[in-house]
Protein backbone atom coordinates (compact mmCIF):
# COMPACT_ATOMS: atom_id res chain seq x y z
CA UNK A 1 0.00 0.00 0.00
CA UNK A 2 1.02 3.46 -0.97
CA UNK A 3 1.76 5.39 1.92
CA UNK A 4 -1.00 8.09 2.89
CA UNK A 5 -0.24 11.88 3.16
CA UNK A 6 -1.50 13.74 6.14
CA UNK A 7 -1.11 17.71 5.81
CA UNK A 8 -0.80 18.76 9.70
CA UNK A 9 0.24 17.70 12.48
CA UNK A 10 -2.75 19.06 15.02
CA UNK A 11 -5.21 17.00 17.20
CA UNK A 12 -7.17 15.69 13.96
CA UNK A 13 -3.80 15.23 11.57
CA UNK A 14 -2.11 12.88 14.54
CA UNK A 15 -4.75 10.70 15.23
CA UNK A 16 -6.08 10.36 11.72
CA UNK A 17 -2.43 8.76 11.65
CA UNK A 18 -2.38 7.12 14.71
CA UNK A 19 -5.50 5.11 13.19
CA UNK A 20 -4.04 4.57 9.57
CA UNK A 21 -0.28 3.42 11.51
CA UNK A 22 -2.02 0.98 13.96
CA UNK A 23 -3.74 -1.01 11.11
CA UNK A 24 -0.42 -0.99 9.44
CA UNK A 25 -0.99 1.60 7.07
CA UNK A 26 2.35 4.04 5.72
CA UNK A 27 1.87 7.42 6.97
CA UNK A 28 3.83 10.53 5.74
CA UNK A 29 2.98 13.32 7.80
CA UNK A 30 3.27 17.20 7.36
CA UNK A 31 4.17 19.31 9.60
CA UNK A 32 5.21 23.57 9.20
CA UNK A 33 6.52 24.29 12.46
CA UNK A 34 9.43 25.09 13.22
CA UNK A 35 10.23 26.05 9.80
CA UNK A 36 7.40 28.04 9.67
CA UNK A 37 4.67 28.97 12.62
CA UNK A 38 1.01 30.65 12.43
CA UNK A 39 0.67 33.70 14.60
CA UNK A 40 -1.10 31.53 17.37
CA UNK A 41 1.32 28.76 17.85
CA UNK A 42 4.11 28.88 19.71
CA UNK A 43 6.09 25.31 20.11
CA UNK A 44 7.47 23.27 17.70
CA UNK A 45 5.65 19.92 18.94
CA UNK A 46 2.61 18.72 17.54
CA UNK A 47 -1.36 18.37 18.80
CA UNK A 48 -0.22 22.12 20.16
CA UNK A 49 -3.44 23.51 22.06
CA UNK A 50 -3.68 27.21 21.29
CA UNK A 51 -6.30 27.95 23.31
CA UNK A 52 -8.04 26.37 26.82
CA UNK A 53 -6.00 23.36 27.96
CA UNK A 54 -9.19 21.60 28.77
CA UNK A 55 -10.80 19.52 26.47
CA UNK A 56 -14.35 19.78 28.87
CA UNK A 57 -16.73 17.12 31.07
CA UNK A 58 -16.00 13.48 31.04
CA UNK A 59 -19.75 12.89 32.09
CA UNK A 60 -21.42 10.51 29.46
CA UNK A 61 -24.44 13.17 30.57
CA UNK A 62 -22.56 15.79 28.37
CA UNK A 63 -22.95 15.13 24.77
CA UNK A 64 -18.53 16.00 25.02
CA UNK A 65 -18.20 13.01 27.31
CA UNK A 66 -20.32 11.06 25.45
CA UNK A 67 -17.95 11.69 22.21
CA UNK A 68 -15.02 10.95 24.48
CA UNK A 69 -16.68 7.54 25.63
CA UNK A 70 -16.65 6.66 22.12
CA UNK A 71 -13.24 7.68 20.92
CA UNK A 72 -12.14 5.53 23.83
CA UNK A 73 -13.72 2.74 22.38
CA UNK A 74 -12.04 3.21 18.85
CA UNK A 75 -8.55 3.36 20.96
CA UNK A 76 -7.83 7.18 20.77
CA UNK A 77 -4.58 8.64 20.92
CA UNK A 78 -5.19 12.31 21.68
CA UNK A 79 -7.31 10.42 24.17
CA UNK A 80 -4.97 8.45 26.31
CA UNK A 81 -2.25 10.04 26.28
CA UNK A 82 -4.80 13.37 27.50
CA UNK A 83 -5.62 11.13 30.43
CA UNK A 84 -2.29 10.69 30.88
CA UNK A 85 -1.29 14.40 31.50
CA UNK A 86 -4.13 15.19 32.91
CA UNK A 87 -4.57 18.11 35.82
CA UNK A 88 -7.20 18.53 38.51
CA UNK A 89 -10.13 19.66 36.53
CA UNK A 90 -13.16 18.68 38.36
CA UNK A 91 -15.38 16.72 36.26
CA UNK A 92 -13.61 17.87 32.96
CA UNK A 93 -10.60 16.60 31.48
CA UNK A 94 -7.65 19.53 31.18
CA UNK A 95 -4.22 18.46 30.44
CA UNK A 96 -0.55 19.42 31.24
CA UNK A 97 -0.40 20.94 27.52
CA UNK A 98 3.11 20.77 27.20
CA UNK A 99 3.74 17.56 28.45
CA UNK A 100 0.92 16.58 26.19
CA UNK A 101 2.21 17.67 22.81
CA UNK A 102 5.47 16.26 23.84
CA UNK A 103 4.22 12.77 23.92
CA UNK A 104 2.03 12.94 21.04
CA UNK A 105 5.12 13.94 19.17
CA UNK A 106 7.49 11.60 21.03
CA UNK A 107 5.02 8.77 20.03
CA UNK A 108 4.58 9.71 16.19
CA UNK A 109 8.25 10.37 15.37
CA UNK A 110 8.84 6.54 17.38
CA UNK A 111 6.41 4.31 15.07
CA UNK A 112 8.38 2.99 11.80
CA UNK A 113 5.15 3.57 9.66
CA UNK A 114 4.65 6.98 9.99
CA UNK A 115 7.66 9.19 8.41
CA UNK A 116 7.52 12.87 9.57
CA UNK A 117 8.50 15.62 7.30
CA UNK A 118 8.78 18.89 8.85
CA UNK A 119 8.26 21.59 6.00
CA UNK A 120 5.20 23.75 4.63
CA UNK A 121 3.23 22.53 2.40
CA UNK A 122 2.73 24.71 -0.79
CA UNK A 123 0.42 22.40 -2.94
CA UNK A 124 -1.68 19.47 -2.62
CA UNK A 125 -0.50 16.03 -3.74
CA UNK A 126 -1.94 15.35 -7.06
CA UNK A 127 -1.28 11.75 -6.70
CA UNK A 128 -2.22 8.88 -3.82
CA UNK A 129 -4.78 9.62 -1.01
CA UNK A 130 -4.14 12.99 1.12
CA UNK A 131 -5.51 14.08 4.13
CA UNK A 132 -5.72 18.02 4.85
CA UNK A 133 -6.23 18.55 8.53
CA UNK A 134 -4.78 22.09 8.76
CA UNK A 135 -6.75 23.45 11.14
CA UNK A 136 -8.04 26.74 11.43
CA UNK A 137 -5.09 28.54 11.21
CA UNK A 138 -4.52 26.92 7.44
CA UNK A 139 -1.61 29.14 5.72
CA UNK A 140 -2.38 31.63 3.03
CA UNK A 141 -0.49 29.68 0.24
CA UNK A 142 -2.35 26.23 1.45
CA UNK A 143 -5.41 28.62 1.31
CA UNK A 144 -5.07 29.54 -2.26
CA UNK A 145 -4.58 25.69 -3.09
CA UNK A 146 -7.92 24.43 -1.21
CA UNK A 147 -9.93 27.27 -3.07
CA UNK A 148 -9.12 25.73 -6.29
CA UNK A 149 -10.17 22.03 -5.68
CA UNK A 150 -13.59 23.26 -3.74
CA UNK A 151 -13.59 26.56 -5.61
CA UNK A 152 -13.91 29.99 -4.05
CA UNK A 153 -17.27 29.83 -2.94
CA UNK A 154 -17.31 27.21 -0.61
CA UNK A 155 -13.80 28.10 1.76
CA UNK A 156 -14.62 30.38 4.47
CA UNK A 157 -11.71 32.32 6.65
CA UNK A 158 -14.07 33.09 9.76
CA UNK A 159 -17.07 32.33 11.17
CA UNK A 160 -20.17 34.79 12.83
CA UNK A 161 -22.08 32.20 14.71
CA UNK A 162 -25.70 32.54 16.37
CA UNK A 163 -26.53 30.77 19.65
CA UNK A 164 -28.39 27.84 19.27
CA UNK A 165 -31.09 26.73 21.55
CA UNK A 166 -33.20 23.96 21.94
CA UNK A 167 -36.61 23.61 21.28
CA UNK A 168 -38.36 22.24 24.37
CA UNK A 169 -36.70 25.11 26.22
CA UNK A 170 -38.96 27.97 24.55
CA UNK A 171 -41.57 29.17 25.98
CA UNK A 172 -44.57 29.41 23.37
CA UNK A 173 -46.72 31.34 26.20
CA UNK A 174 -44.94 33.79 24.49
CA UNK A 175 -43.15 32.88 21.21
CA UNK A 176 -45.12 32.18 17.59
CA UNK A 177 -44.70 30.33 14.69
CA UNK A 178 -45.15 32.34 11.61
CA UNK A 179 -43.25 33.67 8.04
CA UNK A 180 -43.08 37.16 7.65
CA UNK A 181 -46.44 38.18 5.32
CA UNK A 182 -47.50 34.24 5.96
CA UNK A 183 -45.33 33.49 2.91
CA UNK A 184 -43.66 29.99 3.90
CA UNK A 185 -46.29 28.68 6.62
CA UNK A 186 -44.34 28.57 9.93
CA UNK A 187 -40.72 28.68 9.35
CA UNK A 188 -39.66 30.59 11.94
CA UNK A 189 -40.04 31.22 15.85
CA UNK A 190 -40.65 34.26 16.56
CA UNK A 191 -40.43 36.27 20.04
CA UNK A 192 -42.12 39.86 20.37
CA UNK A 193 -41.12 42.39 22.07
CA UNK A 194 -42.62 45.72 23.08
CA UNK A 195 -41.07 48.66 23.48
CA UNK A 196 -40.16 48.90 26.77
CA UNK A 197 -38.49 45.66 26.62
CA UNK A 198 -36.84 46.47 23.56
CA UNK A 199 -35.08 49.25 25.15
CA UNK A 200 -34.06 46.97 28.13
CA UNK A 201 -32.70 44.83 25.63
CA UNK A 202 -30.57 47.21 23.54
CA UNK A 203 -29.14 49.20 27.06
CA UNK A 204 -28.31 45.17 28.67
CA UNK A 205 -26.01 44.24 25.45
CA UNK A 206 -24.33 47.96 25.34
CA UNK A 207 -23.64 46.98 28.75
CA UNK A 208 -22.40 43.65 28.54
CA UNK A 209 -19.05 42.35 28.80
CA UNK A 210 -17.45 41.66 25.75
CA UNK A 211 -14.70 38.88 24.82
CA UNK A 212 -11.23 40.02 24.20
CA UNK A 213 -10.34 40.02 20.14
CA UNK A 214 -6.90 37.71 19.81
CA UNK A 215 -4.22 39.45 18.36
CA UNK A 216 -3.94 37.46 15.13
CA UNK A 217 -7.65 37.95 14.78
CA UNK A 218 -7.79 41.97 14.79
CA UNK A 219 -7.25 42.80 10.95
CA UNK A 220 -10.55 40.84 10.09
CA UNK A 221 -13.71 43.04 9.22
CA UNK A 222 -16.86 42.24 10.08
CA UNK A 223 -19.13 44.68 8.65
CA UNK A 224 -21.17 42.43 6.25
CA UNK A 225 -21.55 40.41 9.46
CA UNK A 226 -21.52 42.57 12.33
CA UNK A 227 -21.99 41.51 16.52
CA UNK A 228 -25.51 42.20 16.90
CA UNK A 229 -23.68 44.16 20.39
CA UNK A 230 -21.73 46.85 17.71
CA UNK A 231 -25.22 46.87 15.58
CA UNK A 232 -26.82 48.34 19.40
CA UNK A 233 -23.98 50.60 19.60
CA UNK A 234 -25.10 52.59 16.85
CA UNK A 235 -28.42 54.01 17.70
CA UNK A 236 -31.36 52.82 19.75
CA UNK A 237 -33.57 51.76 17.16
CA UNK A 238 -30.43 50.36 14.88
CA UNK A 239 -31.88 46.73 15.58
CA UNK A 240 -35.30 47.18 15.63
CA UNK A 241 -35.05 48.01 11.42
CA UNK A 242 -32.19 45.49 11.30
CA UNK A 243 -32.35 42.02 12.45
CA UNK A 244 -35.54 42.65 15.11
CA UNK A 245 -37.60 44.40 12.34
CA UNK A 246 -41.13 43.29 12.77
CA UNK A 247 -42.70 43.63 9.50
CA UNK A 248 -45.00 41.64 8.08
CA UNK A 249 -45.50 39.47 11.59
CA UNK A 250 -48.31 39.95 13.76
CA UNK A 251 -48.91 38.42 17.08
CA UNK A 252 -51.78 36.62 17.85
CA UNK A 253 -51.84 37.47 20.85
CA UNK A 254 -52.37 40.86 20.52
CA UNK A 255 -53.40 40.78 16.55
CA UNK A 256 -51.16 43.78 16.32
CA UNK A 257 -47.28 43.82 14.79
CA UNK A 258 -44.86 44.01 17.58
CA UNK A 259 -42.55 46.49 18.32
CA UNK A 260 -39.64 44.58 17.68
CA UNK A 261 -39.05 40.43 16.92
CA UNK A 262 -36.59 38.35 17.62
CA UNK A 263 -36.24 35.50 14.96
CA UNK A 264 -35.47 31.99 15.46
CA UNK A 265 -34.59 29.50 12.95
CA UNK A 266 -34.54 25.83 12.22
CA UNK A 267 -31.13 24.64 12.96
CA UNK A 268 -31.88 20.81 11.68
CA UNK A 269 -34.09 18.04 10.49
CA UNK A 270 -35.65 16.94 13.65
CA UNK A 271 -36.56 20.40 14.81
CA UNK A 272 -34.94 20.08 18.16
CA UNK A 273 -32.34 23.08 17.49
CA UNK A 274 -33.16 26.79 16.77
CA UNK A 275 -30.92 30.03 16.30
CA UNK A 276 -30.80 32.79 16.99
CA UNK A 277 -31.32 35.06 13.58
CA UNK A 278 -28.37 37.85 12.89
CA UNK A 279 -27.43 37.10 16.73
CA UNK A 280 -23.26 36.52 15.86
CA UNK A 281 -21.99 38.21 18.91
CA UNK A 282 -18.44 38.83 20.94
CA UNK A 283 -20.24 38.89 24.22
CA UNK A 284 -18.91 36.52 26.85
CA UNK A 285 -20.39 33.56 27.01
CA UNK A 286 -21.93 33.57 30.42
CA UNK A 287 -23.49 37.37 28.80
CA UNK A 288 -24.87 36.18 26.42
CA UNK A 289 -27.04 33.70 28.55
CA UNK A 290 -27.88 36.56 31.04
CA UNK A 291 -29.09 38.88 28.13
CA UNK A 292 -30.58 36.57 25.85
CA UNK A 293 -32.75 35.40 28.22
CA UNK A 294 -34.43 38.67 28.32
CA UNK A 295 -35.84 38.18 24.76
CA UNK A 296 -39.59 36.77 25.58
CA UNK A 297 -39.95 33.16 25.54
CA UNK A 298 -36.24 32.50 25.75
CA UNK A 299 -35.88 33.19 29.80
CA UNK A 300 -35.44 29.48 30.54
CA UNK A 301 -33.77 28.94 26.92
CA UNK A 302 -30.95 25.97 26.78
CA UNK A 303 -28.28 26.90 25.12
CA UNK A 304 -26.70 24.06 23.12
CA UNK A 305 -23.84 26.73 21.35
CA UNK A 306 -22.84 30.21 22.16
CA UNK A 307 -22.13 32.49 19.33
CA UNK A 308 -18.93 33.74 18.35
CA UNK A 309 -17.09 35.40 15.31
CA UNK A 310 -13.83 34.48 15.00
CA UNK A 311 -10.42 33.97 12.28
CA UNK A 312 -11.36 30.54 11.24
CA UNK A 313 -10.70 28.51 7.95
CA UNK A 314 -13.29 25.59 7.42
CA UNK A 315 -14.89 24.02 4.25
CA UNK A 316 -18.34 24.13 3.05
CA UNK A 317 -18.83 20.98 3.76
CA UNK A 318 -22.28 19.79 2.81
CA UNK A 319 -21.89 20.93 -0.53
CA UNK A 320 -17.92 19.14 -0.58
CA UNK A 321 -18.10 16.36 1.65
CA UNK A 322 -19.59 12.77 1.78
CA UNK A 323 -19.88 11.26 4.93
CA UNK A 324 -16.47 9.28 4.38
CA UNK A 325 -15.42 12.77 4.77
CA UNK A 326 -14.14 12.38 1.29
CA UNK A 327 -14.13 15.54 -1.18
CA UNK A 328 -16.65 14.65 -3.54
CA UNK A 329 -15.11 15.57 -6.77
CA UNK A 330 -12.13 13.80 -5.70
CA UNK A 331 -12.45 10.99 -3.51
CA UNK A 332 -8.80 10.64 -2.98
CA UNK A 333 -8.72 13.52 -0.79
CA UNK A 334 -9.61 13.26 3.10
CA UNK A 335 -10.38 16.26 5.16
CA UNK A 336 -9.99 15.99 8.67
CA UNK A 337 -10.57 18.51 12.07
CA UNK A 338 -11.36 21.88 12.45
CA UNK A 339 -11.35 22.38 9.09
CA UNK A 340 -14.32 20.47 7.93
CA UNK A 341 -16.45 22.54 10.18
CA UNK A 342 -16.44 21.28 13.82
CA UNK A 343 -15.68 23.29 16.96
CA UNK A 344 -14.17 21.67 19.59
CA UNK A 345 -10.51 20.04 20.59
CA UNK A 346 -12.29 16.49 20.87
CA UNK A 347 -14.76 17.28 17.87
CA UNK A 348 -11.81 18.02 15.44
CA UNK A 349 -9.85 14.95 16.64
CA UNK A 350 -12.88 12.55 15.94
CA UNK A 351 -13.51 14.16 12.71
CA UNK A 352 -9.20 12.53 11.67
CA UNK A 353 -10.03 9.36 13.63
CA UNK A 354 -12.85 8.89 11.19
CA UNK A 355 -10.67 10.15 8.49
CA UNK A 356 -7.79 7.95 9.29
CA UNK A 357 -10.13 4.75 9.75
CA UNK A 358 -11.20 5.80 6.31
CA UNK A 359 -8.47 6.67 4.35
CA UNK A 360 -7.08 3.71 5.44
CA UNK A 361 -10.15 1.43 3.94
CA UNK A 362 -10.29 3.31 0.45
CA UNK A 363 -6.63 2.52 0.27
CA UNK A 364 -6.81 -1.19 0.58
CA UNK A 365 -10.43 -1.10 -1.36
CA UNK A 366 -12.49 -1.74 1.25
CA UNK A 367 -15.57 0.44 1.59
CA UNK A 368 -15.75 3.14 3.95
CA UNK A 369 -18.05 3.42 7.36
CA UNK A 370 -19.64 5.81 8.78
CA UNK A 371 -21.18 5.48 12.09
CA UNK A 372 -24.98 6.20 12.46
CA UNK A 373 -26.36 9.94 13.66
CA UNK A 374 -27.45 8.49 16.71
CA UNK A 375 -23.51 8.22 17.99
CA UNK A 376 -21.95 11.23 18.58
CA UNK A 377 -19.96 10.61 16.03
CA UNK A 378 -22.06 10.11 13.78
CA UNK A 379 -24.66 12.97 14.66
CA UNK A 380 -21.41 15.20 14.12
CA UNK A 381 -21.04 13.58 10.96
CA UNK A 382 -24.52 14.13 9.55
CA UNK A 383 -24.35 17.77 10.52
CA UNK A 384 -21.56 18.64 8.53
CA UNK A 385 -22.74 17.13 5.41
CA UNK A 386 -26.49 17.38 5.83
CA UNK A 387 -26.60 21.32 7.54
CA UNK A 388 -29.55 22.95 6.42
CA UNK A 389 -28.25 26.52 7.16
CA UNK A 390 -27.06 28.69 4.97
CA UNK A 391 -23.79 29.82 4.69
CA UNK A 392 -22.67 26.77 6.29
CA UNK A 393 -21.41 27.57 10.02
CA UNK A 394 -19.26 25.50 12.37
CA UNK A 395 -20.57 23.17 15.46
CA UNK A 396 -19.84 21.76 18.35
CA UNK A 397 -20.93 18.07 19.75
CA UNK A 398 -24.35 18.69 21.45
CA UNK A 399 -27.15 16.59 22.34
CA UNK A 400 -29.49 18.45 20.11
CA UNK A 401 -28.10 16.83 16.76
CA UNK A 402 -28.44 13.58 17.70
CA UNK A 403 -31.97 11.84 16.46
CA UNK A 404 -34.78 12.38 19.05
CA UNK A 405 -35.96 9.72 21.26
CA UNK A 406 -39.42 8.15 20.42
CA UNK A 407 -40.70 8.83 24.22
CA UNK A 408 -41.03 12.16 25.53
CA UNK A 409 -37.95 12.01 28.31
CA UNK A 410 -36.45 15.31 29.68
CA UNK A 411 -33.47 16.93 31.15
CA UNK A 412 -31.09 14.31 33.09
CA UNK A 413 -33.10 11.27 32.33
CA UNK A 414 -33.35 12.59 28.64
CA UNK A 415 -29.31 12.66 28.37
CA UNK A 416 -28.56 9.49 30.02
CA UNK A 417 -31.01 7.50 27.47
CA UNK A 418 -29.76 9.58 24.37
CA UNK A 419 -25.60 8.61 26.15
CA UNK A 420 -26.62 4.72 26.58
CA UNK A 421 -28.21 4.33 22.84
CA UNK A 422 -24.86 6.03 21.63
CA UNK A 423 -22.65 3.93 23.32
CA UNK A 424 -24.69 0.65 22.68
CA UNK A 425 -24.49 1.66 18.82
CA UNK A 426 -21.24 2.51 18.77
CA UNK A 427 -19.91 -0.59 20.30
CA UNK A 428 -21.57 -2.62 17.31
CA UNK A 429 -20.56 0.28 14.55
CA UNK A 430 -16.97 -0.41 16.00
CA UNK A 431 -17.56 -4.60 15.62
CA UNK A 432 -18.33 -3.91 11.88
CA UNK A 433 -15.27 -1.52 11.66
CA UNK A 434 -12.85 -4.74 12.35
CA UNK A 435 -14.58 -7.26 10.33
Amino acid sequence: MEPITIIGAGLAGCEAAWQIAKRGGKVILYEMKPEVYSPAHRFPFFAELVCSNSFKSESIENASGVLKEEMRQLESLILKVAKETKVPAGDSLAVDREAFSKQITQILESLENVEVIRKEVSSIPQDGIAIIATGPLTSDILSKEIQKVTGSRHLFFYDAISPIVTADSIHFEKAFKSSRYGKGGEDYINCPMDEEEYAQFVEALNQAERAPVQTFEKRFLFEGCLPIEEMAERGKETLAYGPLKPVGLIDPKTGKQPFAVVQLRQEDRFETLFNLVGFQTRLKHNEQKRVFRMIPGLEKAEFVRLGSIHRNTFIDSPRLLGESLQLKPHPKLFFAGQITGVEGYMESTAMGLLSGINAHRYANGIPTLVPPPTTAMGALVHYLTHSLTVPFQPMNINFGLFPPLSGKGKGRGKRLLLAKRALREMEEWKKRSEE
